[in-house]
């Protein structure tokens, strides 16, 4: 299993929409990299949900339920989107400036690529912010 961090601004989607739709597509995403990403996730992946701009937090756990596929809302066809079902909510909220903090996530790409909006979470990283969040996920 491979973790990710998904970002999104909560007015545009946020976690309790998610939640009330059971289900949705990962769409939108057009940097390149965010996209190498999307393609790179696997059925049973798991993928914190990240509230940028509005919250900067970590709020829920999310799980990768389809892989990659055309992009429905791209008229070029170059990008994917993938879709995603909430598995928890997170007991703690963690802020970016919690993680900023903590030595063990100073590689972190939210830290360090700070715009791309689908990044890799190492196990390590996976674990010392399940255990600051409270959650089981």
């Amino acid at each position: 299993m491979a973790y990710w961090l998904l970002k999104t601004e909560p007015s545009a989607y946020s976690w309790d929409q998610l939640v009330k739709d059971k289900r949705t597509n990962w769409s939108g995403v057009r940097n390149f990299q965010a996209a190498a990403n999307l393609k790179a996730m696997k059925k049973g992946d798991r993928a914190f949900f990240y509230h940028s701009g509005e919250g900067k937090e970590i709020v829920g756990v999310a799980e990768i339920v389809k892989e990659a596929y055309p992009d429905t809302t791209d008229k070029s066809g170059r990008f994917v989107m993938v879709d995603v079902v909430p598995v928890e909510p997170v007991k703690t909220p963690v802020n970016l400036a919690t993680i900023k903090a903590t030595p063990a996530l100073k590689n972190m790409p939210l830290v360090k690529l700070s715009r791309l909006s689908v990044s890799p979470v190492s196990a390590d990283e996976w674990r010392t912010i399940a255990k600051m969040a409270g959650s089981r996920a």
